[in-house]
């Protein structure tokens, strides 16, 4: 029986691919009708579209998640790891519908990207301006001015589990801009979620670990956060 097991998975990640690209590009398309409701109709919109992966993750791939730590009721910054398409999703659930920041690349893809910001993305560009990264830092000043929390991806990009590359830049400049307290997230998706391949079956544990406070300087935030993210990699 053990044989089987690479074809099981293969057939659960092909269902799983059919049922979720299929059923979100109706979602995608209609996301310009929810955002003319304003920004609220657009959260409503956007989660209904994390719950439908959240119920095929379950249900096709066997996928579940644990939760460690509590989910704060104000104004946070969030710093998560990312292995996974998993958690992006994901996330936006456990956490409340935190804004996010947001590759230029994945911004620029049509009507998609759109949708992004009209839900709430800050843009992040890696070879930024000076005039680029005050943007970026005006636009999440606005949306922590609605209540929001702002959750980015410190390491700047997916990594493989066990992979601990040095937090980029944009985080400690929005560490010092919000004056907010950071939780990191520790995760560990990428065992069943991995980059190319058939999806596993399995729990996926996601550490909402303490907050931080503010005001920290540079060194000390960055090695905090980046131990913290990186704790379920021991």
């Amino acid at each position: 029986m053990a044989g089987c097991r690479p074809v099981s998975g293969w057939l659960r990640t092909t269902a799983f691919r059919i049922a979720f690209y299929g059923l979100s590009v109706p979602i995608v398309l209609a996301s310009p009708v929810a955002a003319l409701f304003g920004r609220r109709a657009m959260i409503a919109h956007a989660h209904g579209w994390a719950r439908l992966h959240r119920g095929l993750t379950r249900h096709l791939l066997g996928i579940h998640v644990r939760i460690e730590g509590v989910v704060p009721t104000r104004a946070v910054l969030y710093a998560a790891k990312h292995e996974a398409m998993f958690e992006t999703l994901e996330l936006q659930l456990i956490l409340g519908g935190p804004a996010m920041v947001l590759k230029r690349e994945l911004a620029r893809i049509p009507l998609w990207g759109w949708a992004a910001q009209r839900y709430g993305a800050i843009v992040a560009d890696r070879a930024a301006s000076a005039s680029a990264l005050r943007s970026m830092m005006r636009d999440a000043r606005a949306l922590t001015a609605e209540g929001r929390s702002i959750l980015i991806y410190p390491e700047g990009t997916r990594v493989a589990p066990g992979a601990r590359p040095p937090l980029q830049s944009g985080f400690a400049g929005l560490y010092r801009t919000l004056g907010l307290p950071v939780v990191p997230i520790a995760l560990d998706a990428g065992r069943v979620w991995p980059r190319h391949g058939a999806k596993r079956s399995g729990t996926v544990t996601i550490r909402i670990c303490a907050p931080i406070p503010p005001g920290l300087p540079r060194a000390e935030i960055e090695a905090q956060v980046h131990a913290a993210i990186n704790v379920l990699n021991d």
